[in-house]
């Protein structure tokens, strides 16, 4: 299954949006143009396979607690100081996975994910 990857608002769909309108006008930096390539290609992946070994994806149960679904981290990068995460979860409709946020990865290990703030789903494009 091919999932169509949806933008949390308004923090991801914001910062996203920011990064494509540099890229648009050639006014990356090189961290960005660094970020944006890794999004691409993670985005891609999770679009074709959320499992992938290479996102070594996996739940999140202190946020999935949280906010009462079941959100996933993935990664955007690894073995490098506060490597990118990505936090995702399915929906809101079948066959979408919304990006809730995109940070770097928590270094302490108490509370760890208590710091992380997601942003919400897109309002449902299908009505019932």
């Amino acid at each position: 299954m091919i999932f169509e990857i949806v933008l949390g608002i308004p923090d991801v769909e914001t910062y996203w949006n920011e990064l494509d309108n540099k890229y648009q006008v050639g006014k990356l930096s090189g961290k960005e143009k660094t970020r944006f390539n890794k999004l691409i290609k993670a985005f891609r992946l999770l679009e074709s396979n959320p499992r992938s070994n290479s996102l070594a994806t996996h739940e999140i149960d202190a946020l999935s607690i949280k906010y009462g679904f079941k959100v996933f981290q993935s990664y955007l990068e690894n073995k490098v100081p506060s490597a990118g995460r990505i936090f995702w979860a399915y929906g809101p409709d079948k066959g979408q996975i919304t990006i809730l946020a995109i940070e770097p990865h928590p270094e302490m290990k108490s509370r760890t994910y208590s710091r992380i703030r997601l942003a919400k789903f897109p309002d449902r494009r299908k009505k019932k």
